[in-house]
């Protein structure tokens, strides 16, 4: 058994996320296009009397550390499977925005699980890794996986595919946006319509696949961000702030609020990224850059 595993995650960005109906289970049908972007938190495991999580970093206070955390349900988790007790300190050095729909209470989890299975010498196959993920969430799989991917089901059935390297700047919001609030919102703005059957788009994968940022720019797409918008309007500005500065598209993250800005090269991104900083619209900003390898021991 080792003294400490120390395992960096990246977060992701929905370059498409194309939601469908309700299901019966409550959840929704995805065709979830993920990139890993170069944004990571890092999951340290040591050895413990018990169960224990701390967190350093920015909105470190908003982080749960009981057992709600995903970081411990997959230490927990993966302990069950093996029969032996969750006996594990993990520190979360936190990067990822807080609830900023960038997964990064998925990417904890993904995080914890490796470094977990290290730490205990486990060796368990990575498929195996990949089934455990995908029962504490669904963006959980990608978390561990990286790269860019199509996710379907509810976004936990994952292919690889194809992603040249592109420019990205992240504004924070103030405040989360709970991921199933904006998906109840999703169902009351889309109620008494008929809401497609979700499928990746052709020309999306192909753009993502050609590194061309003015392609991508133009196929990018996010099912949730009328929901997003309609609780939380001034994203709005924030949006209208990134795009007048110079980025060549903008979007909602995931479920929100944080927005992404997708810029042309490194020089664009400093740009946008100064200009969305004066503009009083957002908290701070990030540079970043895709795809990202996904959950990594260092």
């Amino acid at each position: 058994m080792s003294d400490a595993i120390t395992v960096r995650v990246p977060a992701k960005v929905n370059v498409q996320l194309a939601v469908g109906a309700a299901r019966p289970d409550g959840f929704h049908d995805l065709a979830n296009v993920f990139l890993a972007v170069s944004l990571h938190d890092e999951v340290t495991a040591t050895p413990a009397a018990g169960l224990t999580v701390t967190c350093a970093g920015p909105d470190a206070d908003k982080v749960p550390l009981d057992r709600t955390n995903l970081a411990a349900r997959a230490a927990e988790l993966l302990a069950e499977r093996a029969g032996i007790a969750p006996d594990v300190h993990l520190h979360i050095e936190k990067r990822i925005p807080v609830a900023g729909g960038m997964a990064g209470g998925s990417a904890d989890g993904a995080a914890a699980l490796l470094a977990c299975d290290a730490l205990w010498g486990l060796k368990t196959p990575a498929e195996d890794l990949l089934a455990l993920c995908a029962e504490l969430g669904s963006d959980v799989p990608f978390s561990l996986v990286g790269g860019a991917a199509l996710g379907v089901g509810r976004g936990e059935i994952l292919t690889p595919v194809a992603a040249g390297t592109f420019h990205w700047v992240f504004a924070v919001a103030d405040g989360g946006l709970s991921t199933p609030a904006v998906f109840r919102e999703f169902d009351r703005l889309t109620a008494g319509t008929e809401v497609p059957v979700p499928q990746a788009s052709p020309a999306l994968l192909a753009a993502l696949a050609s590194g061309d940022p003015d392609a991508l720019a133009a196929t990018l797409a996010n099912g949730l961000q009328p929901a997003a918008l309609s609780l939380r309007p001034s994203l709005a500005d924030t949006l209208a702030a990134g795009v007048g500065a110079g980025a060549l598209a903008a979007l909602v993250s995931g479920s929100g609020p944080t927005t992404a800005f997708l810029v042309r090269d490194a020089e664009s991104a400093a740009k946008v990224a100064a200009a969305l900083a004066a503009s009083g619209t957002c908290r701070s900003t990030h540079l970043a850059t895709s795809p990202a390898p996904g959950a990594t021991v260092l």
